[in-house]
């Protein structure tokens, strides 16, 4: 049976949180925080089975590439309780395929973020073991 969740919360300077760090632990890549030059590598994180970037139209290219853009974030919002990104974590239900996954948070994020002019950078993981 499907069970439902949905969490959402601020990634902001305020609380020393980092948007360059957060989405490279969530998509299992590799960023280089220009501001810091500290270099977040979770490569070799396992279980992230979907990345991509989506983006509204007449959006330039280059916001696509996950280590400029969330540094471009960290350039413009400078001030120290500037609110770098939203994080959004939701269950998805085991009984779709990947590709079912991915299509359905595709839709939402187009429907919910992008129309509204909004930059998703969406990460699907592989469900976490059962702790019985």
């Amino acid at each position: 049976m499907a069970q439902y969740r949905l969490s959402a919360q601020m990634i902001g300077r305020s609380s020393g949180r980092s948007a360059t760090a957060a989405a490279a632990y969530r998509a299992g890549s590799r960023i280089v925080d220009h501001e810091t030059g500290i270099i977040h590598d979770y490569t070799a994180k396992r279980g992230v089975m979907h990345t991509e970037i989506i983006t509204p139209a007449n959006t330039p290219d280059w916001m696509k590439d996950r280590e400029q853009l969330w540094n471009a974030v960290h350039t413009v919002e400078t001030r120290k309780n500037s609110q770098l990104a939203r994080e959004l974590q939701l269950s998805l239900p085991h009984e779709l395929t990947a590709e079912q996954q991915a299509n359905l948070v595709r839709r939402f994020v187009e429907e919910q973020c992008v129309e509204r002019g909004m930059i998703a950078d969406i990460a699907i993981h592989a469900p976490s073991p059962d702790p019985q």
